[in-house]
């Protein structure tokens, strides 16, 4: 009976010792990100950087055919296509298709699995909820204007619905060809340090569009 005893007493200790040093671990992992979260970053990004070298060229000659409303060129993976602006919340930023950590840091990101602009279906787009990029996102009302200038295009999208989702809820986000719209989100609550479980989005209609000659 003492040997079961000493045996349980044993076997608590070592667990609550392990809880303890789990507890101490994730404490000091916390501070260490908190203190040198964009050093983390940028040490990442390299990754990125070595694999798309084109992320800061801008592509010239995406066309798109009037006819199927599909794009006559695609640009290519990593390259900036365009510019989105949101004049309510001060944003000017460049576009880019892809949305690795490197692209991301310099602005738009553009997901490979939807459709581009003038192309009738979902555009889904992304940006980081940091000063200078998305951090204003949640400031945009419904009836605010998205615009998207693209080399063949400048396209304008009204807002019609915002709303928080988890990141597991894909459905938030479906591609479909019936109708143009534009879904742009960013990662919440803003200014959370480490990984964001939920997603701020914005929903927006194409309202009106005006090709550009080549």
């Amino acid at each position: 009976m003492y040997n079961k005893t000493k045996q349980k007493n044993v076997i608590g200790a070592t667990i609550k010792s392990i809880i303890v040093a789990f507890l101490y671990v994730f404490i000091l992992c916390t501070a260490i990100y908190a203190l040198f979260a964009d050093t983390i970053s940028r040490a990442i990004s390299l990754i990125d950087i070595m694999s798309v070298q084109t992320t800061k060229q801008e592509l010239k000659d995406v066309k798109i055919d009037l006819t199927t409303k599909n794009l006559a060129s695609y640009p290519v993976y990593g390259t900036k296509y365009g510019k989105m602006k949101i004049q309510s919340i001060n944003v000017d930023l460049p576009l880019y298709y892809g949305d690795t950590l490197s692209i991301l840091r310099n602005g738009i990101g553009h997901s490979s699995g939807s459709y581009f602009p003038g192309e009738g279906g979902s555009i889904l787009c992304m940006g980081h909820n940091f000063s200078g990029i998305l951090k204003r996102l949640p400031e945009v009302k419904i009836g605010d204007n998205i615009v998207i200038e693209t080399s063949y295009g400048i396209y304008t999208y009204q807002v019609y619905e915002t709303k928080i989702v988890k990141e597991t809820q894909l459905e938030e986000a479906p591609i479909q060809r019936e109708k143009e719209i534009l879904m742009l989100y960013t990662c919440y609550p803003i200014g959370n340090i480490g990984h964001a479980e939920k997603r701020y989005f914005v929903y927006s209609n194409l309202v009106s569009e005006q090709l550009l000659e080549k």
